[in-house]
């Protein structure tokens, strides 16, 4: 390996990492995450921050214990566009600046509420279907707040069009794996520290079981990779368009 190899192969598993990253402040207070827990019968000791890795082995709060924070500068987006571009916004939602549990949650409770359901009737059966698969849609958000690339303090964003619905996160597939095992379901966690505390409130279940959720209903071609960005789409069918979404029909 040259020089420049070495030092990008450190650079990425290093000063990439947000549990060695020390928080722009330190002034920070957890009252939103303690609550978490303690609504999922569990109950954050003294020591919570050193159990949860959330200090630099200087013993300083790191960006990590930044996110969960009860105030800090991130924020997710979520957008929402009249047509098939970005050109008419109709409606722009921020969920941010403080734990980014509470962001995730409330990012969940939005596109649940946006999925509209889409009922048909038939001579035999009345038929229900929601714009994107439930299941998956639940997946796709929260793996893509987990695994987020924030050390460049990027956020995650979620974008709904007429026809689709789509999630960027930043940083690309993580370091260590490749396309093929990463639709296998291989799991390298680029945060840790989120995934532990994700499973702690019951958000997540195990590692490696977000991909074949998803891949359960959609194809791995709703999948668009590049080397700093991972964005997943997931369509919208007509029928589905007319019938949960009349205002749309002429777009």
């Amino acid at each position: 390996m040259t020089v420049r190899m070495i030092e990008e192969l450190f650079s990425s598993r290093t000063r990439n990492s947000i549990g060695k990253i020390k928080a722009p402040r330190q002034d920070l207070s957890f009252e939103q995450l303690k609550i978490y827990y303690d609504e999922s019968g569990l109950h954050l000791g003294d020591k919570f921050a050193s159990n949860l890795e959330l200090l630099t082995e200087a013993g300083e709060y790191n960006y990590a214990g930044y996110l969960l924070a009860d105030k800090n500068g991130n924020s997710i987006k979520v957008a929402k566009y009249a047509g098939k571009d970005r050109i008419d916004l109709i409606e722009s939602n921020e969920y941010g600046y403080y734990s980014l549990i509470k962001a995730a949650k409330q990012v969940l409770d939005k596109l649940d509420l946006e999925n509209k359901t889409a009922t048909k009737i038939t001579s035999k059966e009345r038929i229900d279907t929601r714009l994107w698969n439930a299941v998956a849609l639940r997946e796709a958000v929260t793996n893509a707040i987990i695994h987020n690339d924030y050390s460049n303090e990027i956020p995650p964003k979620f974008e709904i069009f007429s026809d689709r619905l789509e999630i960027t996160s930043a940083g690309g597939i993580p370091q260590g794996l490749d396309q093929d095992e990463f639709f296998e379901g291989y799991s390298v966690p680029r945060n840790k520290e989120f995934m532990r505390i994700f499973k702690d409130l019951e958000m997540v279940e195990y590692l490696g079981s977000g991909l074949p959720r998803i891949l359960k209903v959609y194809s791995k071609d709703c999948f668009v990779f590049s080397a700093n960005f991972l964005r997943i789409i997931f369509p919208i069918t007509p029928d589905s368009i007319n019938e949960a979404n009349p205002k749309i029909r002429d777009f």
